[in-house]
């Protein structure tokens, strides 16, 4: 695995890996010194041409727990915002030795422009770009998907795979780079994915993916989950009405008190998650956010665990046997 660009380039067993490496990962954020040298000397420069918070964050965590040194690029106040292109910037990257580079872009296919196009020869990481991909968000959300299912099956995660997991994914599945590498690698992993949306928020080739498709939550519900994965309403990318009201939505797809309630109270196991930021009152009400069904705050955790993995792996070619002696 030289790059990390799409959850769907990822066979079963590049999959098990990194989130093996990353259960290790998350072992040494338990621990009183967070750190490991195995990137020492090395420098990561994070390319963000998009608004990022948690994301961001979340790299950096990692890269420092690596060690590594780190460069951080932004587009505004750059030359970027001066009208430089992406070639020139990824050339000013390969004249300074960067040794990886992590990139979000709002155009779709920028990583993997990066990667394949030969203007620099380091591992890229794809931190989200357009409304296309954003695999180390479906990573960190198979990783919690993992802990749940070894919680209520009483087994180890190590090599555990996602097979008869039921997972609803929930709300603007058009915009949503998370949906689609969600998607790809839950499949992947063997869990069953059921997209739940108004038509107006579904692609329009949505019947050649491998998911089951409902247009009312509830439905969904009654079919049998064992996850339910809320996904924020990007306003910032429709540019048309793709729901009558924001209570509309609210009623048929949102996870509301009175759903939470009866999800609740039902004997079934099940977990809540969402990527954030979370609209609440919109897509979840707090009640679910805030419950002990919610593994939110684990996703987060998890993904600095993730991140740690994919930049070990990548940058030195290691593998998740490398914690696990005599494996």
């Amino acid at each position: 695995m030289r790059h990390l660009l799409d959850t769907k380039d990822l066979s079963l067993d590049d999959a098990l890996n990194i989130l093996d490496t990353a259960d290790y990962m998350g072992e040494v954020g338990q621990r009183e010194v967070k750190k490991l040298p195995v990137l020492q000397g090395r420098t990561v420069v994070n390319l963000f041409f998009e608004d990022s918070t948690r994301t961001r964050l979340s790299f950096e965590a990692a890269e420092k727990r690596l060690s590594a040194d780190i460069i951080n690029f932004s587009a505004k106040g750059s030359s970027v915002s001066k009208g430089e292109s992406l070639k020139d910037t990824a050339q000013t990257l390969a004249a300074i030795n960067a040794d990886a580079v992590v990139i979000r872009h709002s155009a779709s296919g920028a990583p993997q422009r990066l990667a394949e196009a030969g203007w620099i020869d380091v591992p890229v990481l794809n931190a989200g770009d357009g409304t296309h991909a954003h695999p180390t968000q479906a990573l960190l959300d198979a990783m919690t998907l993992r802990q749940f299912k070894a919680q209520v099956d009483g087994v180890a995660t190590r090599g555990l795979t996602l097979e008869g997991l039921r997972v609803a994914i929930v709300g603007d599945i058009l915009h949503s780079r998370v949906a689609r590498s969600n998607l790809w690698l839950l499949h992947t992993l063997g869990a069953t994915v059921k997209f739940v949306a108004p038509p107006t928020l579904l692609p329009v080739d949505i019947e050649n993916w491998p998911a089951e498709i409902y247009y009312n939550l509830d439905d969904a519900i009654e079919s049998g989950v064992d996850a339910v994965m809320m996904l924020r309403i990007q306003k910032e990318r429709m540019n048309a009405a793709f729901f009558p009201s924001s209570e509309e939505y609210s009623r048929l797809w949102g996870l509301t008190p009175e759903r939470f309630a009866r999800l609740d109270a039902s004997a079934h196991e099940t977990a809540i998650l969402h990527p954030g930021p979370m609209n609440r009152g919109l897509e979840i009400c707090a009640e679910a956010a805030d419950s002990p069904r919610s593994w939110v705050l684990r996703q987060v955790t998890n993904g600095v665990s993730v991140r740690m993995a994919v930049l070990y792996l990548l940058m030195t070619g290691g593998s998740a046997n490398d914690f696990y002696p005599g494996s």
